[in-house]
């Protein structure tokens, strides 16, 4: 068989025994801390084993992408070293829950294993937990098998846990003989279950979930116990296709095929097996929105792609080629997974990226290696510096050992590896995650809430469950916070008497199904009640127009920048939506404009937003969007906008584009790498934008007209003190018994030349006061000033007429008060001259 026959197989055979099969989920947990990625198949089913949700099957099969490269489970340094570790990979499982047990388990696998894929039964081991009696005997009497081929192990091997309290019980493991050529050398002859270097391979994991662990350890038997299995696909592929290693079956030796081409033939094997695996991983983290980051999932990620980068520097490849890698792993993957081919363009060019900046991050790190060597003591350089080396500018150990020897230097790899554990333990504690807030016992017991948000705003209900602060309805209008879209808010009356009991300040699911109505409570609400439950139209109505827009939204910014753009978060609110997207590069005005003119346009059209609700696989091969992060159930619920725009969405929306009334684009800016952020309003919100910018203008417009004001006013007061402080080394002479000043000022306008003849003037200081000054442009002044009682002999205006002509100019005025000027600088002087004369 080939791989993807095995995966097909798998599939195939527990859907024919009533299973559902449920779709793999994305890599990146959905509404979960408590891990950095999807690493096994029951993760997508955590609630239902929990009791906390419950879906219309009770039996499941998957196909399901893992990556296991940092938190708890991390197998990225063994990548490349062993035949079956990989940062990505595939785990095929079936799940019962609360349905079948250990019987039922284990006849499926047997029958699978030796009837479907017909492994031989002689080449097959069984371990059980040490004290699972039952399971033993369930394996002879069920398959048939040699008990002498049934080993009991411990904790270790044999007993699941989900975490430290929890659903947890026995697992058995089946395992598969590759022979002697298997074994590592010197072990051929060792039997199981000494794994003599990988000749036994085990391959899927069955768990017999029967117990629940409290916090002081003891295990009470769970009412409905469940099966949890997981088996590895390339391991699979491996036994069946007679291949020693994974790395050597059809799943992946295409993709060391596409690495030889590039890199050439010069390549170690294992640098071909990172190559593959880690470009894999690459292609499925970055289209499931994962990006290059110096922190969580993107420092993994980023971790990832330096691997592969370093292994083919080592082995003498100098050049970029990663993303080369990921589009053919995307077609190769497109079988199973077709929605990979949607953003290749987009995981190429962050591929490429990265390696250029780690291209020049390698100049740095090289230069950095060579001022640590210089610390060296006893030719030994310390573990410390050689950690920091790699952990800060991602020199890999084997690097710097061969630059070590270039310097005749040796490295403490103790030391180093001490360093490295040290950081895995914070890695991990730092991935246990805020838990999830303790969900309130009272909740598994109640049945889930009738949603009614889509077609009431109002109903009468019965109170199921009641606190100061939370109310549970056995129906309810009120939309919970989920998909973005903030919950509503509203009030709860007494349905007999209308009195008001409760403010409703919020709603949200406090188990999958279940809702929870936050209340400020003004009058008791009891158990049993009858209450109206009345949801604000109007903040519905706006959440919706802001709901619908962001479709139009997300539809306009695929159109006008390309199909890569993905959602990767957002916010409806009645006021306002925030969208997250991912793009490369900021939007220009022009392409801002058109994405605005593409959503309006659309609202101007009045188009029918239509619903429908229909399976996943129906709704994604109708070409529905799915959205990056979201949890969906096998049906969900499809939102249509005429031709623009067709989504999965569980929100509230308007019954037409045109109920939106319009949208407007208030902000664009970086969210994080690789990752925009739009924020925008609609409906009356524009309006009031418009007139908030428009007031704003208007009160920036006063300010800076009255700075201006102010300004202008501290500069002539300025001005005239400067003007004041040059006039006092004027000093008049005497002329006809008179005291006259004549005199050139510098950078004075005439309102200074008036201020220091006044000022002269008044204080006796001067009988006549003619001065001239050079204005900006060019030209000269001239003002002139007469003691009044003088005017009758002496008129100001004749001077100024006299001494204006001389410089190719004219003016005058009062006896006692004129002005004037002309454009010859040059005879300024001249001018002032002819006063002396004139008087």
């Amino acid at each position: 068989m080939t791989g993807h026959q095995v995966r097909q197989t798998f599939l195939d055979f527990f859907a024919g025994h009533q299973h559902r099969i449920v779709r793999s989920s994305s890599l990146v947990p959905a509404d979960d801390p408590t891990l950095l990625f999807t690493n096994a198949g029951m993760n997508q089913f955590k609630e239902i084993f929990l009791g906390q949700e419950k879906r219309d099957y009770s039996r499941a099969t998957t196909s399901q992408k893992c990556v296991r490269a940092g938190g708890k489970h991390n197998d990225l340094e063994n990548v490349g070293y062993t035949r079956r570790h990989h940062t990505f990979f595939e785990m095929l499982g079936n799940f019962s829950f609360g349905d079948y047990f250990k019987a039922d388990a284990i006849s499926f696998a047997w029958e699978l294993i030796t009837k479907v894929y017909s492994i031989p039964k002689e080449r097959l081991y069984v371990t059980v937990f040490r004290e699972d009696d039952e399971a033993e005997e369930l394996w002879q009497k069920v398959t048939g098998i040699s008990k002498s081929r049934i080993f009991r192990l411990d904790e270790k091997d044999n007993f699941w846990q989900m975490g430290d309290t929890g659903p947890c019980g026995p697992c058995s493991e089946i395992h598969f003989d590759l022979g002697p050529e298997g074994a590592g050398p010197g072990h051929e002859h060792e039997e199981f279950p000494l794994d003599g270097g990988g000749r036994f391979v085990e391959f899927w994991n069955l768990v017999f979930m029967q117990y629940d662990r409290s916090a002081d350890g003891v295990l009470t038997p769970l009412p409905r116990p469940s099966i949890d299995t997981g088996m590895g696909l390339e391991r699979m592929a491996a036994i069946l296709q007679g291949k020693l290693s994974n790395y050597e079956c059809d799943l992946i030796v295409p993709i060391r095929d596409k690495a030889t081409e590039l890199l050439g033939n010069k390549m170690k094997p294992a640098t071909l097996n990172v190559v593959a695996d880690h470009s894999r991983a690459a292609e499925f983290l970055i289209h499931d929105g994962v990006l290059p980051a110096n922190d969580g999932r993107g420092y993994v990620l980023r971790k990832i792609i330096r691997r592969a980068i370093r292994h083919a520097r080592r082995d003498g490849f100098e050049g970029i080629f990663l993303h080369q890698m990921t589009p053919f792993v995307a077609e190769f993957m497109s079988g199973a997974y077709p929605e990979l081919l949607e953003s290749t363009e987009r995981v190429s060019r962050i591929v490429k990226e990265e390696e250029l900046r780690y291209a020049s991050t390698f100049l740095v790190a090289e230069k950095m290696f060579r001022d640590e060597a210089k610390t060296a003591v006893g030719g030994i350089l310390p573990g410390a510096a050689a950690f920091k080396l790699y952990d800060t500018y991602g020199l890999g150990l084997d690097e710097q050992e061969d630059m070590a020897r270039e310097l005749g230097l040796g490295i403490d790899v103790a030391g180093f590896d001490e360093a490295m554990e040290g950081q895995k333990q914070r890695a991990r504690a730092s991935w246990k995650g805020a838990e999830k807030a303790t969900v309130n016992p009272a909740f598994a017991e109640l049945p889930k809430t009738q949603f009614l948000a889509y077609t009431n705003l109002e109903s009468t209900a019965k109170v199921l469950y009641a606190s100061d602060s939370e109310v549970v309805l056995d129906q309810s209008p009120f939309y919970a916070n989920s998909g973005g879209q903030i919950g509503d808010n509203g009030a709860l009356y007494d349905a007999a008497t209308g009195e008001k009991l409760a403010e409703v300040s919020g709603a949200a699911y406090g188990m999958p199904g279940l809702i929870v109505h936050k209340i400020k409570s003004l009058k008791p609400i009891a158990v049993g009640d009858t209450v109206l439950a009345q949801v604000e139209a109007s903040a519905r109505s706006a959440s919706m127009r802001h709901h619908t827009a962001t479709h139009l939204l997300q539809a306009a910014l695929q159109k006008v920048l390309g199909r890569h753009v993905k959602q990767a978060g957002s916010v409806v609110e009645p006021n306002r939506l925030r969208f997250d997207f991912t793009h490369y590069a900021a939007l220009s005005a022009e392409e801002k404009a058109e994405i605005e003119a593409l959503v309006n346009a659309e609202v101007l059209e009045n188009i029918d937003v239509a619903t429908n609700v229909m399976s996943l696989d129906e709704a994604l091969q109708s070409g529905a969007m799915a959205l990056f992060g979201e949890k969906y159930g096998d049906n969900v619920r499809v939102v249509r906008i005429g031709d623009f725009s067709k989504e999965l969405c569980g929100g509230t929306h308007v019954k037409r584009t045109g109920d939106i009334g319009g949208v407007k684009i208030v902000y664009e800016g970086s969210s994080s790498a690789g990752v925009r952020r739009i924020e925008a309003v609609a409906g009356p919100r524009v309006t009031e934008y418009f007139e908030e910018q428009l007031s704003a203008k208007d009160q920036a417009l006063a300010r800076a007209e009255k700075e201006k004001k102010d300004l202008e006013q501290a500069l002539a007061q300025l001005k005239e003190q400067l003007a004041l402080a040059q006039s006092s080394t004027l000093q008049p002479e005497e002329l006809k018994g008179l005291k006259v000043i004549r005199a050139k000022v510098n950078n004075m306008d005439r309102v200074q030349m008036r201020s220091v003849a006044d000022d002269f003037l008044n204080r006796g200081a001067a009988d006549i006061i003619v001065l001239g000054s050079e204005t900006a442009g060019g030209t000269v002044e001239f003002i002139s000033a007469v003691r009044k009682d003088l005017t009758p002999k002496i008129h100001a205006g004749n001077i100024i007429k006299s001494i204006s002509e001389i410089v190719g100019g004219k003016g005058g005025g009062r006896p006692d008060r004129a002005e004037g000027g002309g454009k010859d600088v040059a005879r300024m002087a001249e001018a002032l001259q002819k006063v002396a004369e004139l008087i």
